[in-house]
């Protein structure tokens, strides 16, 4: 029978909630009927591919809609709809043959939507957002949306003008999602949804599994590339599998790529591609093995850092395409260097194009704002007690492991995660189910997520950005533990920072600041981070904190970079800090490349540069960061002179003796305990006149001799130098 009017007007309005109930082929009683809904034409006949005839089509309403009775049809067959579109007076009208997108059955299979459900699809971004495909012959694109409460969703695109009228998805109950697929809507195509609320307001909405978003500040989604990209590093990826990357050197260069280097203009974002010819040669020079990204996800504005991500699954796009990042990590991975990358699966912004009540409710965000909001940063927390949130952000993780070759994930703001009354006051917050603080379905996201990457990507790492005491962070999770491998510590920076700002008259009264964390060093694995957060918001540069004159601010330096990569930890540094930038890190200026240039920074960077050399090349550096028995103090009491010693060893390698003078005074003639007698072999001085120092403490070697000193057999006399550090590397045999 024909349409009713009511639910023509539902149509026509944008009001059905299954534009597939009623459009493409329906048997009603006997007889088949054909309705077509495609806004803008004025005509159209139905053309069977079996060669019956045409059947021309009645129409229902201005807007586009027809319908006719196919009598002598049994069956449900395949056809082409034959249209005229309005010329507008401007020219004859030319008739089109088009697919009739409402004749295509349901194209995400229902296994992969019980998955989704269930929160445990490891490839979701391969199901939901957009992706080109060829039906039945016919080329065009699936969308799939997950809105929940939506009373309707449509594509919007620029080959349908934005209209939210034209293409109405179907909706797959019970499971919340919406899909079509559009024939004719190629790789590059811009697209949005218009999702229509319970209560009938209209939201346009950016993709959230989006695999490539438009330049900001546009917020379109791009219907995705076929994946062709050709990798080159089938070596590296292999090679990851099959070794212990916590036995290995990991010297961390961390970077925002919007601001390493830059050009003058406002939108002069440097390409991937690009940036990957000067980064990787620079990280090379240097000598670290790793770089670290500051979130890649695209976010709407630069000046969050990408920490308020609006596309989980779309690289920043305002460096290149997806393949131009994948090159750019190809070719990091033929260097040698590893790349790791921000993930930030703990809050989203409140932009309204993106995540924020996205089918007119709390839909990835918690409903209460006791729990589903951050007011200090003004952004919303992910509900974790939803599977298809957590499968959502489970998803994402795996798509940079899978698509991008990813070597490790830095989540973000774990302690955020973990608490309920994390930065809340009293009633500002709702306990779990047991009256505590933790975040339960949080933490069971987090296990879950890092023991899949790990069961997935054998030697990919994930790290945990995580300030507080919470315990077992790097522990596995059938221990009860998280299951990262690695964790920020928080608190080593603190003290070191704390320390190193001190006048050093004042030093002596804080000598444990120094040496504390050798009384947790064991409990996780860490990393030390001297990060983009320690020098921004008023917190001056790294070598700003130093107290004194130019000459002591340097020299200072040079002592924290070498005590940071004497100790036991994976070592982070953030942009500038190599060569003792002055001014705070800007977001939207490139690093002062002018002052790196300069003969005494250059110093700092050349001194960095040795003892990244020699922290590579020297086994009792790193083989052991994680177990006691890679550290020994030898001198940590020395309060009055603010100097430490101690030993990193390894099994089959060479002890390393550092020692360290935290005072602009020189110790000459210092006593030394060690473990055995011959030539301590000098590795490096920072006083040295190379890297800008006065030239103390230079030598080739220490002879120890059998005189016993600090519980140890042998020992030796060194002038330590002022403000300075110096590693020795013992004879060819282990211990006296």
């Amino acid at each position: 029978m024909p349409l009713e009017t009511v639910t023509v007007h539902a149509l026509v309005t944008g009001a059905v909630h299954d534009p597939f109930s009623i459009l493409g082929l329906h048997a009603e009683g006997a007889t088949w009927w054909i309705r077509a809904w495609v806004p803008g034409a004025v005509s159209c006949s139905l053309v069977p591919r079996d060669g019956g005839p045409q059947t021309v089509l009645k129409a229902r309403h201005e807007h586009g809609l027809f319908e006719a009775p196919l009598p002598g049809r049994s069956e449900r067959f395949a056809y082409d709809l034959e249209i005229v579109r309005d010329a507008n007076g401007n020219a004859e009208p030319i008739p089109e043959r088009i697919p009739d997108i409402y004749a295509y059955w349901t194209q995400v299979p229902t296994f992969d939507l019980d998955l989704f459900r269930a929160g445990r699809h490891h490839h979701l971004g391969d199901v939901l957002g957009a992706h080109a495909l060829t039906i039945d012959g016919v080329a065009g694109c699936r969308f799939a949306v997950w809105a929940p409460n939506a009373s309707r969703v449509s594509v919007i695109g620029d080959w349908n003008h934005f209209n939210g009228l034209a293409h109405p998805m179907r909706p797959r109950e019970p499971y919340g999602v919406w899909e079509i697929f559009i024939p004719g809507v190629m790789p590059g195509m811009l697209y949005k949804y218009e999702v229509r609320s319970p209560t009938g307001t209209l939201r346009v909405k950016a993709d959230p599994y989006a695999w490539e978003a438009e330049k900001s500040p546009a917020t379109a989604s791009i219907v995705p590339r076929l994946d062709t990209y050709a990798w080159g590093d089938q070596p590296w990826i292999l090679e990851r599998a099959t070794v212990d990357h916590l036995t290995r050197p990991m010297a961390i260069y961390e970077v925002h790529l919007g601001s390493w280097h830059r050009g003058r203009e406002p939108d002069a974002w440097p390409n991937y591609r690009v940036l990957g010819q000067e980064l990787i040669r620079y990280v090379q020079r240097l000598g670290f093995t790793h770089i670290e990204l500051l979130p890649l996800a695209q976010h709407p504005f630069e000046g969050s850092w990408g920490y308020q991500v609006t596309g989980q699954y779309a690289p920043n796009s305002r460096h290149g395409t997806p393949d131009d990042l994948k090159w750019f990590v190809d070719q990091c991975h033929q260097a040698g260097i590893g790349v790791i990358v921000d993930f930030v699966p703990g809050h989203f912004p409140k932009d309204d194009f993106s995540l924020a009540a996205f089918d007119g409710t709390p839909c990835y965000e918690y409903a209460d704002p006791r729990e589903g909001e951050h007011k200090t940063w003004g952004t919303l927390v992910f509900n974790f007690r939803r599977p298809e949130v957590r499968n959502y952000l489970l998803a994402a993780a795996l798509h940079w492991c899978r698509r991008f070759h990813i070597d490790g994930l830095r989540v973000d703001a774990v302690s955020s995660m973990l608490y309920r009354n994390y930065d809340r006051e009293a009633g500002e917050w709702i306990p779990n189910a047991h009256g505590g603080t933790s975040n339960d379905e949080a933490v069971a996201f987090l296990k879950e997520m890092t023991s899949t990457v790990r069961g997935q990507f054998p030697g990919v790492l994930t790290i945990a950005e995580e300030s507080t005491a919470w315990p077992g962070v790097t522990a596995p999770t059938d221990l009860g533990g998280l299951g990262f491998d690695l964790k920020w510590n928080m608190g080593w920076m603190h003290d070191t920072l704390t320390y190193m700002a001190q006048d050093p008259v004042m030093r002596s009264g804080s000598h444990n600041r120094i040496t504390f964390h050798q009384w947790y060093a064991y409990d996780d694995k860490w990393v030390l981070p001297l990060s983009h957060d320690e020098v921004v918001h008023g917190k001056y540069s790294l070598i700003d904190k130093m107290p004194g004159d130019w000459w002591r601010k340097r020299a200072q330096l040079r002592l924290m970079l070498g005590y940071q990569i004497a100790v036991p930890g994976r070592k982070l540094l953030f942009q500038g800090g190599e060569f003792g930038q002055g001014r705070e890190f800007a977001w939207d200026r490139t690093v002062d490349w002018d002052e790196a240039a300069e003969p005494e920074r250059r110093g700092v960077t050349a001194f960095l540069s040795r003892c990244l050399e020699i922290y590579r090349a020297e086994p009792a550096l790193f083989r052991r960061d994680d177990h006691r028995d890679g550290f020994h103090w030898t001198d940590h009491t020395n309060s009055a002179e603010s100097v430490v010693a101690f030993i990193r060893r390894a099994p089959d390698a060479r002890d390393i003796l550092i020692v360290c003078n935290f005072t602009p005074v020189p110790r000459f003639g210092y006593h030394l305990g060690v473990p055995m007698v011959g030539n301590w072999e000098l590795l490096v001085s920072s006083d040295d006149e190379a890297f800008g120092g006065s030239g103390v403490g230079v030598g080739d070697h220490g002879s120890a001799v059998a005189e016993s000193h600090h519980e140890l057999p042998a020992s030796f006399h060194w002038d330590l130098p002022p403000l300075g550090i110096c590693f020795f590397r013992a004879p060819v045999s282990t211990h006296a």
